[in-house]
């Protein structure tokens, strides 16, 4: 069993860590360019919405679809998950995590199934046919059974949080919260549940801990730092550029998949998020408003007069603990780094022509 979830945790990595890079642009873009950025810019801000639900989604998919099953595995495993990420309304990294492995399976059953009847001269015509109605049909059960599904996991989440808060349980809503967040469930969260509270919150107390619970960049920030200090390869390298982007930014997208390559690390960010929705419920901690986007400097922004020591150790214990159990599962648990020679190689041998 040990193994074979390693083999799982391996293969996930896979699918993240080749699209670190898009992620950081999304990133960049998204801090700049967004209504409460840095640099308002409403042409380049509409780049943001696309990316996070088209691009990013399919080039996982692709990338999962690839590993299974060569180019053609990836061209179907992106083209199904589209049936998941048009029948959604939030973005479908889950799905994509899914769909796309599944298709390129798929597409390899097929092949396996047809390569020795296809008749000499029609390669191509079958080859291209075969992928193309594979996509349709798989496409179509992705749009009509597994859309309602993955809605069902967000809205279970959202139930959840808000059970927490209501039994008055707010340190555990960390054990839902961050796993949820990672599936780039935080938007659905923070707006859908905890703002609405927030805002009833701050009418009768003058502030709310719930614009705390989600959009705390603590425990992220310990997280990258961890990478950064106990990692390795890309994930390693690429750390520092998405602290900034996370921390001063407020983009905590940035920090998802590096819990996503490593799935272990989920530990680590609810260590953080526990630790300081703990110190929050002691001190009675709270904002006047949800910070966005969520980082330190909208943070600065929104706290009361009088809470600025309350909020600001929260963000620090919650990013302390979160580096903590982050490098120690690093060291004792390492990310596998990708040989990514052998991939071009192997990516290579499998495009007629190459090789």
């Amino acid at each position: 069993m040990k193994e074979k979830l390693q083999r799982l945790g391996g293969f996930l990595a896979g699918m993240i860590i080749p699209n670190i890079g898009a992620f950081i642009a999304w990133g960049l873009i998204t801090a700049l360019f967004i209504p409460t950025g840095w640099t308002p810019n409403e042409r380049f801000g509409s780049l943001v919405g696309p990316m996070i639900v088209y691009l990013l989604p399919i080039l996982i998919a692709y990338t999962g679809g690839r590993m299974v099953h060569g180019v053609r595995g990836g061209v179907v495993g992106a083209t199904v998950t589209m049936g998941v990420i048009v029948g959604t309304d939030v973005p479908q990294f889950m799905g994509a995590m899914i769909m796309g492995p599944l298709g390129g399976w798929l597409m390899k059953l097929v092949d396996d199934l047809i390569e020795e009847k296809i008749p000499v001269g029609f390669e191509m015509l079958v080859n291209n046919f075969s992928a193309g109605i594979l996509g349709t049909i798989v496409a179509l059960l992705g749009y009509l059974l597994m859309s309602p599904v993955l809605t069902g996991i967000s809205t279970v989440a959202e139930v959840a949080v808000n059970f927490l808060i209501n039994a008055r349980l707010l340190p555990l809503a960390a054990f839902i919260i961050e796993p949820a967040k990672v599936l780039f469930l935080n938007n659905a969260l923070n707006h859908g549940v905890l703002a609405p509270l927030g805002v009833n919150a701050v009418e009768q107390s003058g502030r709310a801990i719930h614009f705390l619970l989600e959009t705390n960049p603590g425990p992220g920030l310990g997280l990258l730092v961890a990478y950064y200090v106990a990692g390795k390869g890309l994930l390693k390298q690429s750390a520092p550029g998405a602290m900034i982007v996370h921390f001063l930014g407020g983009i905590h997208e940035i920090y998802f998949p590096y819990v996503l390559a490593h799935p272990i690390m989920i530990l680590s960010v609810i260590a953080g998020g526990f630790a300081a929705n703990l110190w929050f419920t002691i001190l009675n901690a709270g904002l006047v408003a949800t910070p966005s986007p969520g980082s330190i400097f909208a943070y600065l922004a929104v706290t009361p007069r009088g809470q600025h020591f309350a909020v600001l150790t929260g963000v620090l214990i919650g990013a302390v603990a979160a580096f903590l159990v982050g490098s120690f599962i690093l060291k004792v648990k390492p990310v596998k780094v990708m040989d990514e020679e052998t991939e071009e190689t192997e990516d290579s041998d499998s495009v007629p022509g190459l090789g």
